[in-house]
């Protein structure tokens, strides 16, 4: 059961970073990857505010391997961050390669603690 769970949180998971993706990136005319550090700032947001609900005891199994496992690992996309950061660097976008891998990494850390800081408001 629980590997169901995965997979159907997984595929819409799937979907909701391809069509978030491509609806950011579409918006801005830029080559700067806006819409895979979309997913990956707003996946790292939703883990936060499921870890801080697991550690008010709220999570069960099914939880989170639904949400935690299969929707948040296929939303973010760590493989794409690393393949468009690449190909920044070797389209001489230095700039921009950098400010991806800065803004991802920090902004990603920001909004799981923003995530966990408001998960403990709602229920602690």
């Amino acid at each position: 059961m629980t590997v169901l769970l995965v997979m159907l949180g997984g595929a819409a998971g799937a979907v909701l970073r391809y069509v978030i993706d491509r609806r950011v990136q579409r918006s801005h005319d830029s080559v700067f990857p806006w819409g895979t550090l979309t997913v990956n700032i707003t996946g790292s947001a939703l883990l936060g505010l499921l870890t801080s609900w697991a550690l008010a005891g709220g999570e069960p199994d099914a939880v989170r391997a639904l949400l935690a496992t299969g929707l948040c690992g296929s939303l973010t996309t760590f493989s794409t961050f690393g393949y468009e950061t690449v190909r920044l660097l070797t389209d001489g976008a230095r700039g921009y390669a950098m400010a991806n891998v800065v803004v991802t990494v920090l902004a990603g850390f920001g909004a799981a603690g923003a995530g966990l800081v408001l998960g403990t408001a709602i229920w602690h």
